[in-house]
């Protein structure tokens, strides 16, 4: 039997939201966290932005993402908050409204990165975009937390960049002309 290897995270492609949008998601992330719940303030490493992941995978080859030279920038709406998965924790984020612009944008990049082992948030016909607020919520919390979440935050997509895990680098792939 052979033993297993070690876990390896996937590597993401995220779109980024633009400064205004990214600072009202700053916001809600610090007042999670100055009621003591979780919250992505506490993650301080410069890799930690908010976005919207548009593919994850472990062994994302690196690919042309030509197909980002000519993407111009398109509004966002962060929306209503969403809960992810089950038990006594779970993942915090707000929906992100999925305009035509976001759709044709992801299918861009699935197309370029060719079919491939999707992480089930962003496989095909699974996927749910969203800006996450906190991971590791404590369920007797939710009330607290959803209190502190606003309406609708409107922006505009800024830039879209990589992830990558295995040397915990980001690599901006293109910035999104206005």
């Amino acid at each position: 039997m052979r033993e297993p290897g070690p876990r390896r995270s996937p590597s993401s492609i995220e779109l980024l939201l633009d400064p205004d949008a990214e600072i009202a998601v700053r916001a809600e992330w610090d007042a999670l966290a100055a009621r003591g719940l979780s919250s992505l303030a506490g993650h301080t490493s410069a890799s930690n932005r908010p976005h919207v992941t548009l593919v994850a995978r472990i062994g994302l080859s690196k690919v042309d993402l030509g197909c980002l030279a000519d993407i111009a920038s398109f509004p966002l709406t962060l929306g209503a908050p969403l809960l992810f998965g089950s038990g006594e924790r779970r993942v915090l984020a707000r929906s992100v409204v999925p305009s035509a612009e976001l759709l044709d944008l992801r299918e861009s990049i699935l197309a370029a990165v060719g079919p491939g082992d999707d992480a089930p948030h962003t496989a095909p016909g699974e996927w749910m975009p969203h800006v996450a607020l906190a991971r590791r919520l404590r369920v007797p919390g939710l009330a607290a937390a959803l209190d502190l979440i606003g309406g609708d935050i409107h922006g505009h997509a800024h830039a879209v960049r990589r992830w990558d895990p295995d040397v915990a680098a980001v690599t901006t792939l293109a910035e999104l002309r206005l």
